[in-house]
């Protein structure tokens, strides 16, 4: 959707794109994963980092589908520890030799290309050490293992493994042992874009249940006119609304680029971290709305349950968006602090300036 019209994409923003987000989950949780993946994070990087080359080579093929990118970060040894990365990328001549392995790959099954993350250099600080690369299936990639989700299904999740797959310098995305800075440019969509695919996963849930307090009657009356159960669907459509409010602000805030990156970051991890967990609270709703038969496969709501608990854990588990939120806030607030561009609420206080009394340590 925002990559630009001349490499195949709509030139959209960000105010397009959670559009479609919200849509394309509708039908299913796992929809959004692997189009977000491929055509929204993945592109991302070839947007912002790649060469003219490359971004004529593999952005037009992934815009018509015809080809599919997936994402290789996570590792068997674990994801929110970025600069742990045990996946290792040799200098060899112009080539570069990669060994590892990632895990819970979206994609991983089907995918022709892969955006890797891999250390380059073990000595180097940390955030100096790691080189992203696009890894084409041809060059020798392997899928290993497939594995059985709880929900979000169907979309090849593996485990997917480089033996010695010899690289050309030319697919290093962005500069050598630089990945962080595409890291922290992918951060935002991936977790922005799975905020808005939550909306449109919980929103059937709402719907059904709607629909089924309408119908389903119970001690003479429909189950609506209980407020036992019509409280319960206010909650639901005022939690959907809010999450929806909140993603549209930070569309805003992304497109008007005006908005330094550290409060963007923010604001995309606030976004993920309360509107998964609020979602996950609608779908929990619906299936007490429904009763029993919620908790079978008459109706999907079982099925938007089990989904919907894959958006607190990937692309960042909650506790990892608590992080950043908190340290990018202590951050700002010490900026406008020093800088003294805020007025300080402190001194509202009638009795403010008793400085005897503020004892801190």
């Amino acid at each position: 959707i925002r990559v630009p019209k001349e490499y195949g994409g709509r030139g959209g923003q960000w105010q397009d794109d959670i559009i479609v987000a919200e849509e394309i989950c509708v039908p299913g949780y796992i929809f959004g994963c692997t189009w977000g993946v491929s055509g929204d994070v993945v592109t991302e990087a070839l947007v912002h980092f790649g060469t003219e080359e490359q971004k004529r080579k593999y952005l037009p093929p992934i815009c018509k589908g015809e080809k599919f990118a997936a994402e290789c970060l996570t590792e068997p040894r674990g994801g929110s520890d970025f600069f742990g990365a045990t996946t290792i990328a040799r200098r060899d001549g112009d080539d570069f030799i990669l060994n590892g392995q990632k895990r819970f790959i979206v994609g991983g099954e089907g995918a022709d290309f892969f955006l890797v993350y891999a250390k380059t250099d073990p000595e180097a600080p940390p955030h100096k050490s790691i080189t992203c690369f696009m890894v084409e299936r041809e060059m020798g990639v392997k899928t290993e293992y497939l594995y059985n989700l709880m929900g979000s299904r169907g979309g090849g999740t593996a485990r997917v493994v480089f033996e010695n797959v010899r690289v050309p310098k030319e697919n290093v995305i962005g500069e050598v042992n630089g990945a962080y800075a595409v890291f922290s440019q992918m951060m935002i969509p991936e977790r922005f874009g799975t905020a808005a695919m939550t909306i449109g996963a919980a929103r059937p849930a709402l719907e059904i249940a709607t629909d089924y307090s309408t119908k389903r009657k119970a001690f003479g009356t429909t189950i609506k006119n209980f407020q036992g159960v019509n409280f319960k669907i206010a909650d639901m459509v005022i939690k959907l609304d809010t999450c929806r409010a909140m993603i549209y602000t930070t569309a805003l805030a992304l497109d008007s680029g005006k908005v330094k990156p550290s409060r963007c970051r923010r604001m995309a991890s606030e976004c993920k971290r309360f509107v998964s967990e609020q979602c996950w609270y609608v779908a929990n709703l619906a299936m007490e709305v429904m009763g029993g038969i919620g908790y079978t496969d008459v109706y999907p709501i079982e099925k938007i349950v089990r989904d919907l608990r894959l958006s607190m854990i990937w692309v960042g588990t909650n506790e990892i968006m608590n992080s950043i939120i908190q340290h990018e806030w202590y951050k700002e607030r010490a900026e406008e602090i020093a800088s003294n561009s805020k007025r300080n609420s402190e001194l509202d206080a009638f009795s403010a300036f008793a400085e005897g009394e503020k004892v801190y340590e």
